[in-house]
């Protein structure tokens, strides 16, 4: 694997590779407040493994990227997607099979709408309808809100009391599935590590634009996969049951008890998904 830091629209961004570039290239793109580290290595080794070039990466206000005053709105999610085709090009990837978790599916239906010849195919977990429909979906969990209205009295530069707090958002996150405390916790360390600001993380929640792809998904020509958790607390199953009939040749794979996450035990499943989509 390499890391490396790329300018892209006048910004940095924090990239890291696996695998051999001449594979398929599989673009990862993760959540709100979430840098690349929650894309597991392990997971991306595995998946590089099976054939394919994998790119992870810091959106703006997190990791090792570019990052902004906590409180200030700077850019848009369609800078976001910009972002992530500029990922492309740092990586000559002409193509790329794009896997977008939450947030990052809903910057993955933009780029299929915004550079369609980018994109070979687009694979969304636990993510929602780019549209006014989602206003009518089932809301968040109030217990996940009320984890980061926490955030305003967290001490960021005592590393222990951030990791834990790093960690246990992605226990208000979980299905009926083992809450990983270990996994959880070492990847909690790496984001509190790596952060160059981790308060801004917190612009995320003032994300805004896009609207000019507002219920477009049906435009989506590319193969599309939905993977949805059961017991998802964040974005409910109804979310991804919208996605799949908002894009009528999209295939749904449920993930019976997993929540907001991308469970250890979905990991075969997951990759081995994104590996027979990506094949076609």
């Amino acid at each position: 694997m390499s890391e490396q830091i790329v300018k892209i629209n006048k910004v940095d961004i924090c990239t890291e590779s696996f695998g051999n570039s001449k594979d398929p290239a599989v673009l990862l793109i993760m959540g709100a407040m979430s840098s690349l580290d929650w894309w597991d290595e392990n997971f991306c080794l595995r998946l590089a493994d099976q054939g394919r070039f994998v790119v992870r990466y810091d959106h703006r206000d997190l990791g090792r990227s570019t990052i902004y005053e906590p409180g200030t709105s700077n850019y848009t999610i369609t800078d976001m997607a910009d972002d992530a085709a500029g990922v492309l090009d740092a990586y000559s990837i002409e193509q790329a099979h794009i896997v977008g978790m939450s947030l990052g599916g809903l910057i993955g239906q933009i780029l299929a709408l915004r550079y369609t010849d980018r994109v070979s195919t687009l694979t969304l977990i636990a993510s929602s309808v780019f549209g006014t429909e989602m206003e009518k979906l089932p809301p968040m969990d109030q217990s996940i809100l009320d984890h980061h209205a926490k955030s305003a009295s967290i001490d960021w530069s005592n590393r222990e009391a951030t990791i834990s707090y790093l960690a246990d958002g992605w226990k208000t996150l979980v299905g009926s599935k083992p809450y990983e405390q270990e996994r959880l916790y070492k990847l909690a360390e790496k984001e509190a590590d790596r952060a160059k600001q981790l308060p801004s993380r917190f612009n995320h929640a003032m994300l805004q634009g896009g609207d000019v792809y507002f219920d477009r998904l049906g435009e989506i020509s590319v193969p599309v996969l939905i993977i949805h958790g059961t017991e998802d607390p964040a974005l409910p199953y109804e979310h991804g049951l919208a996605l799949a009939k908002a894009i009528p040749h999209a295939e749904l794979l449920t993930l019976d008890g997993s929540g907001h996450e991308i469970h250890s035990e979905d990991w075969d499943q997951i990759i081995d998904s994104v590996v027979k989509l990506s094949s076609q």
